[in-house]
C-alpha cells in the first residue's frame, strides 16, 4: 500500500479527502451552537473573535454574519486558500500555528470541533492554552470544544465503512497509549491512500491541570452544543469556558 503520511495533522487536513469524508457535518447544529455560545458569553456588538484552527471557515463565516469581526486561522494552507474567498472588511483568514500567539487581542477565542490534542510534542498542548491567554483582552473568554473522551472510548465503533462522493473510506478506531486513533484507508483513481488521526484522550481533569499550568481559570463546562450540563458518562462534548 502506498503511504501518504507525514506529520498527520498537516498532511491529512491539507488534503481534499479530509473535507470529503466529513462533508456531512451538521451546519445547522454548528450555527445553533455559535448562537448559544455568543449569547452566553455576551460578546459585545462588533466584538472580535479568533477562530483557532478554523479549517475552511464555516464557523468563522457564520460568526461574521452575526456582526462580529472574525479572524480565522489554520495550519492548512489549502483550507485557508479556500476560506479567503469569503473575506470582507470584518472577516480575515491567515495561516497560523496555534501553538504560538497570534499577536492581537480578542474578545473571544474559539477552538472548535476537537481541534486540540493533535501535537507530537506534549508541551504544545500547554503552549496552545498559553497562546490563547496571550491573545485574550482583559474581558475576553477562551472556549475549547473538545470531545468527551470518556464517552467516546466507551462507545467506540471499531470499524466502519463510509461511501462519500464515490470514495469508499475504511475506518478503524482504537485507543493506543492514551490517544484515540482513527485509521483511514481508501482508493482514489487507482491509488491507495492511508491516513491516521491521533488525538490525545484528554479528560476534564487533564484540562484542569493544563489550565492551572497556563494560569487561566475554568469558568464553566458544558456537555453539548445546547450548553447543557456536562456529565462525564453521557455527554458527547466537553465545552470549556475559561479566561
Amino acid at each position: 500500500m502506498t503511504k501518504k503520511e507525514t506529520k498527520w495533522f498537516s498532511s491529512w487536513f491539507d488534503t481534499p479527502f479530509y473535507h470529503i469524508l466529513y462533508k456531512d457535518r451538521d451546519d445547522a447544529e454548528a450555527q445553533s451552537f455559535m448562537d448559544a455560545l455568543t449569547q452566553y458569553l455576551n460578546i459585545p456588538e462588533n466584538g472580535s473573535i479568533l477562530d483557532l484552527a478554523c479549517g475552511k471557515g464555516r464557523h468563522s463565516v457564520y460568526l461574521n454574519t452575526l456582526g462580529f469581526h472574525v479572524t480565522g486561522v489554520d495550519l492548512s494552507e489549502n483550507s485557508i486558500d479556500f476560506a479567503k474567498q469569503f473575506e470582507n472588511d470584518s472577516l480575515r483568514f491567515a495561516v497560523h500555528d496555534m501553538c504560538k500567539p497570534y499577536g492581537q487581542t480578542f474578545d473571544a477565542i474559539f477552538n472548535l470541533f476537537t481541534s486540540f490534542g493533535y501535537f507530537d510534542a506534549e508541551e504544545d498542548n500547554l503552549n496552545t492554552i498559553k497562546a490563547i491567554k496571550a491573545d485574550l483582552n482583559d474581558y475576553g473568554f477562551g472556549v475549547i470544544d473538545f470531545m468527551n473522551s470518556e464517552f467516546v472510548m466507551d462507545n467506540l465503533m471499531p470499524e466502519e465503512v463510509k461511501v462519500v462522493d464515490g470514495i469508499t473510506f475504511f475506518l478503524k478506531r482504537y485507543v493506543d497509549d492514551g490517544y484515540i486513533v482513527k485509521e483511514i484507508d481508501f482508493v482514489h483513481e487507482g491509488e491507495n491512500y492511508s491516513f491516521k488521526e491521533r488525538v490525545k484522550a484528554f479528560t476534564l481533569n487533564d484540562f484542569e491541570q493544563l489550565f492551572a499550568k497556563a494560569g487561566v481559570h475554568l469558568l464553566d463546562v458544558f456537555g453539548d452544543y445546547k450548553l447543557n450540563k456536562f456529565r462525564a458518562q453521557t455527554s458527547e462534548r466537553l465545552v470549556m469556558i475559561f479566561k
